[in-house]
């Protein structure tokens, strides 16, 4: 991962795939998110969801295993993050869809109280194969700075 000075507000960054199987899918929602619309085609066609869909949940664990593959190909300092705000599930992800990562940066700041470190807000879009938007979230994550 890059370092605090390494971002800027405005600055985009594209990355991920993520293939959508529908074993993923059920074994997600059997351990943790077991409603209906998630485990049986059946129970979903009877929904506005129309045919089985990933959980939200197992949306954003994909988002973040392609987060975590994007950083373990970069150098420097993330620190984790201190939450994540605006969390929106835009449109049902389906076993077969193939997502992808869109952030931009809106927000850089130094800490006061811990000199060696900052934060980062981003806006993380997550779109499907078709470009359509799946989730959007803004979270705020820690990186270390290169000179405290």
């Amino acid at each position: 991962m890059p370092y605090l000075e390494d971002f800027e507000v405005g600055q985009t960054h594209r990355f991920g795939r993520y293939e959508v199987t529908r074993d993923e899918v059920l074994d997600f929602a059997r351990r943790w998110d077991p409603q209906p619309f998630h485990l049986s085609d059946e129970a979903a066609a009877k929904t506005h969801f129309g045919s089985l869909s990933a959980s939200g949940w197992h949306t954003a664990a994909m988002t973040m295993a392609m987060t975590v593959a994007e950083a373990d190909t970069r150098e420097g300092g993330t620190l984790g993050a201190v939450g994540i705000d605006a969390l929106r599930w835009l449109k049902p992800v389906k076993p077969g869809d193939v997502l992808r990562v869109e952030s931009e940066v809106l927000e850089v700041r130094r800490s006061e109280k811990r000199p060696a470190m900052g934060s980062v807000r981003s806006r993380t879009t997550v779109f499907n194969q078709q470009d359509e938007p799946v989730m959007r979230f803004e979270p705020i994550v820690l990186y270390r700075r290169r000179a405290g």
